[in-house]
């Protein structure tokens, strides 16, 4: 009888049981479960080099390599997990594939967030001690939990819909199915598998069983923000293209001065929240943030005449800036797995410990230079890091944001002094102050180093912001 699969997925998340999930699979006679085979940032787990023979380097340049060798593997059905974050390129080959097991395991994402934020307060990931537990109460952000939400049903709906069209069918797991020994024998006969196992695993704990509400230090502020969701989404249109959505808690709204302010990642996001917190006396952190779809209805509702509007930086300034604040430094706001894969996997050179007295004008210029050739694969989905907002295309922001409702003015950071003011007027703040000018990059400014190769670089990686929008060159 032939096998009904070549090889299987385990699409998850964080946090959701997939290490359990995998320790028992691995329990199987026929089944080998290799890890986070397609995690940006290391190759099956932390610290390992290579999955049969394939490494990290040989899986960049060509992703259905480490595939093939895993469907090759004598013995035993081949697989490994895959969480939205992974490498993108080898997403539709597997679901295109109907030889491709997909196993699909969630958690309530209250959970999964909840337990995630203790994980990250303890730095314990796993537990096969109790007497080794640590405890720590998580914090519960709004805005990161809406996001986390967002995040999780664009991948469902995806995987979904993917299925549907294809005419294939997931094997749908439960957080709580993973404690059924019937479940996980059934798992094992639907993936084409004689063994069955006596007993699960016993090795790995449950790290946090208290109730969720009891995990978090600041209950009332979950309880507010569950409250507001929209759990159903009626709105939601499913789209399997590359895109950004509207991240609308990342909106701000004016507390009097019926003004919203709809920012694009990378561009003068402080200057502009300034600006708007003076035109109503207030601190920035005063004005309305971290909204859900149904309190950003809610704020319209109450603020008949509102006007929205979002900012365009010109490709060359946001890129420099996104790249001295994310990538260049050292800690603080660095994407440190993003910089720590660009220096070893992509062989940018980037200080070590971040800039130095002894980083010049000259290693700055290749350094950068290095980093648009990054965004070049990037940005057309030929490498497995993530596409970040803060150097996604404004053209792509935009369409996104344009789902829930497009701004009525789109201005360009060379204009806000004279537009902002303007625009404050006709809402009725007839003396608004002018927005002060975004700093220079740090170490060095891009007019430091800039020349001509630099900006047919940018303009090649940006292409479509440059037409769209009409941007000469930066200088």
């Amino acid at each position: 009888m032939t096998a009904p699969f070549d090889y299987f997925i385990v699409f998850a998340e964080m946090r959701t049981g997939s290490n359990f999930l995998e320790t028992n699979l691995n329990a199987f006679d026929g089944l080998t479960c290799h890890g986070e085979a397609f995690n940006p940032h290391f190759i099956g787990y932390p610290n390992q080099d290579n999955i049969l023979g394939i490494t990290q380097t040989m899986r960049e340049a060509n992703p259905s390599c480490l595939i093939s060798r895993i469907k090759s593997e004598p013995g035993a059905l081949g697989g490994f997990r895959y969480f939205h974050d992974h490498d993108p390129r080898i997403l539709d080959q597997a679901l295109e594939d109907p030889r491709c097991a997909k196993v699909i395991l969630t958690r309530n994402p209250v959970d999964s967030y909840v337990s995630w934020k203790i994980a990250q307060a303890t730095g314990q990931w796993k537990l096969t001690n109790v007497k080794r537990r640590k405890e720590a109460l998580a914090h519960f952000d709004s805005a990161e939990f809406s996001q986390h939400v967002e995040a999780l049903q664009d991948f469902q709906i995806t995987l979904l819909n993917r299925l549907q069209k294809s005419g294939q069918t997931g094997f749908y797991l439960a957080y709580e199915d993973l404690q059924s020994l019937e479940v996980m024998n059934g798992l094992a006969r639907w993936l084409g598998v004689d063994a069955q196992l006596e007993a699960l695993d016993g090795s790995l704990k449950r790290q946090n069983p208290a109730p969720v509400v009891s995990k978090v230090e600041n209950p009332a502020v979950m309880e507010e923000a569950l409250a507001g969701m929209d759990r159903f989404n009626l709105s939601r249109t499913p789209n399997f293209e590359p895109r950004r959505g509207p991240a609308v808690p990342g909106y701000v709204a004016g507390v009097v001065t019926p003004l919203l302010y709809l920012p694009i990642r990378g561009g003068p996001e402080e200057e502009v929240i300034s600006w708007m917190a003076g035109l109503d006396n207030v601190a920035p952190e005063g004005l309305i943030s971290k909204m859900n779809q149904k309190q950003l209805r809610q704020w319209k509702r109450s603020n008949p005449g509102f006007r929205s509007f979002a900012v365009l930086r010109h490709p060359a300034a946001r890129v420099h800036s996104v790249f001295c604040r994310r990538i260049l430094q050292k800690g603080g706001s660095s994407y440190g797995g993003i910089r720590e894969t660009l220096r070893r996997q992509f062989k940018l050179p980037l200080p070590k410990k971040g800039p130095d007295a002894g980083y010049s004008k000259a290693d700055h210029r290749e350094a950068f230079s290095q980093f648009l050739s990054f965004l070049q694969a990037n940005l057309a989905g030929q490498t497995s890091v993530r596409v970040d907002a803060e150097w996604a295309s404004q053209s792509q922001v935009l369409s996104g944001v344009a789902e829930l409702g497009a701004p009525d003015l789109v201005l360009r950071e060379d204009e806000l002094a004279e537009a902002l003011p303007a625009l404050a007027q006709r809402l009725g703040r007839m003396t608004p102050d002018a927005p002060v000018l975004a700093q220079k990059d740090q170490p060095y400014a891009l007019d430091e180093i800039w020349d001509a190769a630099l900006e047919k670089q940018i303009a090649s990686v940006y292409q479509r912001d440059y037409m769209m929008f009409g941007f000469s060159s930066w200088r």
